[in-house]
């Protein structure tokens, strides 16, 4: 079977997609494809797990005015035609979405042509790119039980819950190997600290801020985003990197303890993964509030500590010391939904 995949624009749009193709590289009668963006962060992910990759013009969908809005206006369509190319020429039999500014022009282009159309959404709520793609697909895949409640009534049959999308590799750590990646020792807690593929200014702030008391009890791992890394900081006990991907398994392995965004994603790999953590959720006045849906359902299920607002460093230190010493309350299982989703996928409905 020939499946193309598509989602873009940050981490969380493409992360998914990989733990979709480590389960479909298991069935040996598949074709991969990916559709992506020209130079965005899917392309390096993708290239490194050896998938065929094209990609097509895109326009940023924007919640917020910006002259850029009417430029991308006619990126989309000339998108849309690269797409149906592409899956044309690639004889495409099912297109799987992911969400992200890149996978409209895919979807609408599958549908055109009368190709299956299967898309998750890992918000509690449909993102924007989802919200369009709704219409042209065929099925629509959640991570939440809860977000049939936030899709159109005309949509709901369409709506089927599957759980998460969490790559099997990553529950498959090994302790020893990031401490030694990070050149840490095992006398004091590890700490990973991420705000997502690109980076959260808010987060990485405060941890550069209150650096050298948090250096007395923890080491400390920073995943600081694309460009922002801070060549000036050296200091024993501290790492930082821009993005981690194949490390990342060793890197939860070794963390006591987790502070991040709301992002679905991030969010599910630390419950499956049974960690404390810290969460910290991008605010309303930079996004829909998609972070602080997700983190109100699942910080109460696993008992972590979020913060919001403006935080200062006395906040911030005294959260990470309360983290790691709550208890786990974790009740309903959290479904890992790759299996589901790539049945889904391979049987078209």
């Amino acid at each position: 079977m020939r499946i193309v995949l598509t989602g873009g624009g940050t981490g969380g749009h493409v992360i998914p997609n990989v733990a979709i193709i480590e389960e479909l590289k298991k069935h040996k009668d598949t074709e991969i494809l990916y559709i992506g963006s020209h130079d965005g962060i899917e392309r390096e992910i993708i290239s490194k797990i050896g998938v065929r990759y094209e990609s097509v013009s895109t326009g940023k969908l924007r919640r917020y005015f910006s002259w850029q809005n009417f430029i991308d206006a006619f990126k989309v369509p000339v998108g849309y035609f690269q797409a149906k190319k592409i899956l044309k020429d690639f004889g495409a039999e099912v297109v799987f979405g992911k969400g992200g500014f890149v996978s409209v022009p895919v979807v609408v282009a599958a549908s055109r042509l009368k190709i299956p159309v299967i898309i998750h959404e890992s918000d509690l709520s449909p993102g924007l790119a989802n919200k369009i793609a709704l219409r042209f697909a065929d099925k629509i895949c959640t991570s939440f039980e809860e977000t049939s409640s936030y899709v159109p009534k005309k949509y709901a049959k369409k709506v089927v819950y599957t759980g998460t999308l969490v790559r099997e590799s990553i529950l498959k750590g090994d302790k020893e190997s990031g401490y030694k990646f990070a050149g840490f020792d095992k006398h004091r807690p590890v700490i990973l600290v991420m705000g997502g593929s690109q980076g959260a200014m808010q987060i990485n702030e405060l941890v550069r801020n209150n650096l050298d008391e948090l250096l007395r009890k923890y080491q400390i791992i920073h995943v600081v985003g694309r460009g922002n890394l801070d060549i000036a900081i050296h200091k024993k006990g501290y790492a930082q990197f821009e993005f981690l991907d194949e490390r990342m398994k060793d890197v939860y392995a070794m963390s006591e303890m987790v502070i991040t965004r709301g992002g679905a994603n991030s969010l599910f790999e630390l419950a499956i993964l049974k960690k404390r953590a810290v969460v910290i959720p991008l605010g309303t006045e930079g996004s829909r509030g998609e972070q602080w849906q997700n983190t109100r359902i699942l910080a109460n299920k696993m008992g972590w500590s979020v913060l919001g607002g403006e935080i200062n460093g006395e906040n911030f230190v005294g959260a990470i010391a309360m983290a790691l010493n709550n208890k786990l309350t974790i009740g309903k299982k959290v479904e890992n939904g790759v299996k589901k989703v790539v049945e889904i996928v391979l049987n078209n409905n």
